[in-house]
């Protein structure tokens, strides 16, 4: 099997390093071999194993992976409100809570935060609808948006791809009033790039939950959470109302997750060290509450 590294942009020191990824030799078994295909099918295309993993997580007998999962992944702790040792199951260890100090955020209107701790990538205009993760294969927002896309044709769009290793709960990158919401089904395919190179839509198949989001500043934005394997849950805690810049907006039980800033054309301008690697085919490693973009 073909091994390409993943390699990431650390915004903080500029360096580019390979990621480590839980289940690595699994999931290039699973959407890199041929004969794994009718086990791809079940894993991915069916919740079931996913609920069965999300039960588990959810369970008492899962507390002992918590102190293995912060080590491997080099897990800073100091950032948590609460020790490793004091969660009752592994996804409460999972949707920890961080000290409000540990991600700090500029209050000015205009600027636009990173809505997740996650590996950012970004398409400053896109070519009609279209637009292509890393290592993976042309993909629509008509086809992850059905129904509310054409406001966003030939607009900005930013993906925000969260590891085990991240904080897990993502928060409104601005100001605004919510004023449309939707969950949609669909599997539950890996959002790693490994995944991505195999071929499935996933932005179009997995399932979603999307909201529209109305500003002062730079027109509605549509922030969209990815559901992928092992995800136990998308959970929103905040779905109607005013927001406020850095709100929490809800979070992903275990597993890899992703989520998705949409904006309308001529509206925004990414930071420009997203754009420049971006541009490269890189994702950069980027802490909620960091800038994003600003607007126009």
């Amino acid at each position: 099997m073909q091994r390409d590294p993943i390699l990431v942009v650390d915004r903080e020191t500029g360096e580019t390093f390979e990621e480590v990824v839980l289940g690595e030799k699994w999931i290039r078994w699973a959407y890199q071999n041929a004969s794994a295909r009718p086990v791809e099918k079940l894993l991915f295309r069916s919740a079931l194993i996913s609920r069965l993993m999300g039960a588990w997580f959810d369970s008492r007998f899962s507390k002992g992976k918590i102190a293995k999962v912060v080590d491997d992944l080099s897990i800073d702790m100091s950032e948590a409100t609460a020790p490793a040792g004091s969660y009752a199951c592994f996804n409460d260890f999972f949707v920890r809570h961080l000290k409000p100090e540990a991600r700090p955020f500029s209050d000015d209107p205009k600027d636009i935060v990173s809505p997740a701790d996650g590996r950012v990538l970004v398409f400053p205009e896109l070519a009609e609808d279209v637009f292509v993760p890393v290592k993976g294969c042309p993909m629509s927002v008509r086809t992850m948006l059905p129904g509310i896309a054409d406001r966003f044709i030939g607009g900005a769009l930013a993906i925000v791809r969260l590891c085990p290793a991240d904080y897990h709960r993502y928060h409104f990158p601005a100001a605004g009033r919510i004023t449309a919401a939707e969950d949609i089904p669909g599997a539950l395919h890996s959002v790693n790039p490994i995944a991505l190179g195999a071929g499935p839509d996933v932005f179009g198949e997995n399932k979603r939950s999307w909201t529209l989001v109305e500003t002062e500043n730079f027109g509605s934005y549509c922030f969209v959470e990815v559901g992928a394997f092992g995800v136990g849950a998308i959970v929103n805690t905040r779905t109607a109302g005013e927001v406020q810049k850095m709100d929490e907006k809800g979070y992903f039980k275990f597993g890899g997750s992703t989520v998705v800033v949409v904006f309308e054309p001529g509206k925004i301008r990414f930071a420009d060290d997203l754009a420049a690697n971006s541009a490269k085919g890189r994702e950069t490693l980027v802490k909620v509450g960091q800038p994003l973009a600003t607007a126009l």
